[in-house]
C-alpha cells in the first residue's frame, strides 16, 4: 500500500520586516540618549585628592610650602619604613618599604595633585571689596603658577553657593576669577570649579546658564567650562517627592558636571548626626555616597569622598592617632571605589599617599596576571568578563597616574602599553 507523500519541513517563522523596522524606530533614539547620558570613563587623569586652601591663605608658594611641611612631618614621624609601620599600626614588610620610598619621592616631586582655592566655608563672609580683590589676586597667582610650571595638575576655586543670601557674591567672585584668568593668558587645562551646598536642580541649571553666557561673551568653545557638584545637603540626595535627586542634577548640568564631591560635615549635620559621630564612615555618609555612585556610574562624572577634620598635629601620639584614622578612612574609600578625597592639612599628605600607594601596589600582581590572561584568552583560575577587564585596566591606569606604579613594570607584566590599557579600560 503506497504511503501518502510527506510534506517538506515547514519554513522557520521569522520576524517581519515591519516588526524589525518598528524596533529600530523605537530604539534608535534610545541608543542616542544612552550614548549622551552615559559616555563612559573620561580619559583624563583623576587626582587622588583635593586640597582645600582658604583664599586668604593661598599664595605663590602654597604648593611648595605644603610639600615641605608634609615632607618634614614625614621625616620626623616616619623617616624609615619601620617608623612608618609603627605610626600607622601596620606590618613592616617589603611592600611597605616600597611604599615608603615612593611616598617620600611623591612629597618632594608633586605633593598636591588638585588644589581648590576656597571662597566658601574656609573663607567666610567678607566685605565685597575684600573678596573682589581676593578673587582677582587668586586668578593672577594661578596664571603665574601655570606659566612658570609650579601649578599642580588640577586647580581652581570653590565659590559661595547659589542660595539667595550669598548668590550675588558667589557669581561676582566667579566672574572676577574667570575674567582675570582670561586676561592673564587664558584658562588652564586643569581648571576646576566647585559649586557647594547644592539643594535644587535649578541651581545647577543656573550655573550652566552663567557659564554658557561667559563662554559666548569670551569667545570660548561651548562647553569649555565644567564644574563639580558638592553633595552637602539632604535635598541633593532625596527630593521632597521621594525621588533621588543626584541623577537629576547631573542631567541638569548638560554635560558640564565633572565630579560629585561629598561634604562630610554639612551632610552629617543636615541628617542630625552629632558632632562626635560625624565622619566618612557613618551610615548616613555611606547611604549618600552609594546614591551618588549609582547616579554617576557610566556618566563620566567622577566621585570624591570628603575629609576628616582630625588633623595630625601636636605631640607624636596625637599625630600617629590622626594618621591611623586618616589612613584607615582612605583605604576604606578606595575599597568602595571612591578614588579621590579631600585633604585639609599638609600632614595628611603622607598618609594619603601611603594608603593610595599600598592599595595599588597590593593589587598589582593580581590585576596584571588576570589582565594578561584575559588578553591572551589563556584562561586561568578566574574567568573574567569584559566589564571586569575594564575595571582591572582602570585600576592599573589610576596607579600609573598617581605614581604608585611604573609604566615599565605594568607593560612587562601585561604586555600592554598605555594606549592599549586606555582602550581596554574604555578611556
Amino acid at each position: 500500500m503506497s504511503q501518502p507523500p510527506q510534506a517538506g519541513p515547514a519554513a522557520p517563522v521569522a520576524f517581519s520586516a515591519a516588526a524589525r523596522a518598528a524596533v529600530e524606530a523605537l530604539l534608535t533614539p534610545v541608543d542616542a540618549e544612552l550614548t549622551r547620558r552615559y559616555p563612559g570613563e573620561p580619559s583624563a587623569r583623576q587626582p587622588v585628592h583635593t586640597v582645600y586652601v582658604p583664599a586668604d591663605a593661598f599664595g605663590a608658594h602654597t604648593v611648595r610650602e605644603w610639600g615641605a611641611q608634609a615632607l618634614a612631618v614625614f621625616e620626623e614621624h616616619a623617616g624609615t619604613p619601620g617608623r612608618l609601620a609603627r605610626a600607622l599600626g601596620v606590618a613592616e614588610d617589603a611592600l611597605l618599604a616600597e611604599v615608603h620610598a615612593r611616598v617620600r619621592a611623591k612629597l618632594a616631586r608633586e605633593p598636591i595633585e588638585d588644589l581648590r582655592i576656597d571662597f566658601e566655608d574656609g573663607y567666610g563672609p567678607r566685605p565685597d571689596a575684600e573678596e573682589d580683590a581676593a578673587a582677582v589676586r587668586a586668578a593672577k597667582l594661578v596664571a603665574a603658577a601655570v606659566a612658570d610650571g609650579s601649578a599642580p595638575p588640577y586647580l581652581g576655586i570653590r565659590t559661595k553657593c547659589l542660595e539667595a543670601p550669598v548668590r550675588a557674591r558667589g557669581i561676582r567672585t566667579l566672574e572676577l576669577f574667570l575674567g582675570t584668568l582670561l586676561a592673564e593668558g587664558g584658562l588652564p587645562d586643569g581648571l576646576l570649579l566647585t559649586l557647594p551646598k547644592v539643594s535644587h536642580t535649578a541651581q545647577v541649571a543656573a550655573l550652566v546658564r552663567l557659564l554658557a553666557d561667559f563662554e559666548q561673551r569670551a569667545g570660548l568653545p561651548a562647553g569649555r567650562l565644567g564644574f563639580e557638584i558638592q553633595i552637602e545637603t539632604t535635598r541633593a540626595v532625596l527630593g521632597p517627592d521621594g525621588r533621588a535627586t543626584v541623577a537629576l542634577m547631573i542631567d541638569a548640568a548638560e554635560g558640564r558636571a565633572t565630579g560629585l564631591h561629598y561634604g562630610t560635615y554639612d551632610y552629617s549635620a543636615a541628617c542630625g548626626v552629632g558632632a562626635a559621630h560625624q565622619g566618612l564612615d557613618h551610615p548616613v555618609a555611606d547611604h549618600a555616597k552609594a546614591v551618588m555612585q549609582a547616579a554617576a556610574a557610566g556618566t563620566g562624572v567622577r566621585l570624591s569622598d570628603g575629609s576628616t577634620n582630625v588633623l595630625p598635629t601636636g605631640p607624636a601620639e596625637q599625630v600617629h592617632a590622626a594618621w591611623r584614622l586618616h589612613h584607615r578612612l582612605v583605604r576604606r574609600s578606595l575599597a568602595r571605589a571612591y578614588y579621590q578625597g579631600w585633604d585639609l592639612h599638609p600632614a595628611q599628605l603622607p598618609t594619603r599617599y601611603a594608603a593610595v600607594y599600598a592599595f595599588y601596589r597590593e593589587g598589582l600582581d593580581g590585576a596584571c596576571d588576570r589582565l594578561a590572561a584575559y588578553v591572551a584568552r589563556a584562561g586561568g583560575a578566574v574567568l573574567d568578563e569584559p566589564a571586569t577587564a575594564r575595571a582591572l585596566g582602570g585600576h592599573l591606569l589610576r596607579g600609573l597616574d598617581c605614581g604608585a606604579l611604573d609604566p615599565a613594570e605594568v607593560t612587562a607584566r601585561t604586555g600592554l602599553d598605555r594606549p592599549r590599557l586606555n582602550a581596554l579600560a574604555g578611556r
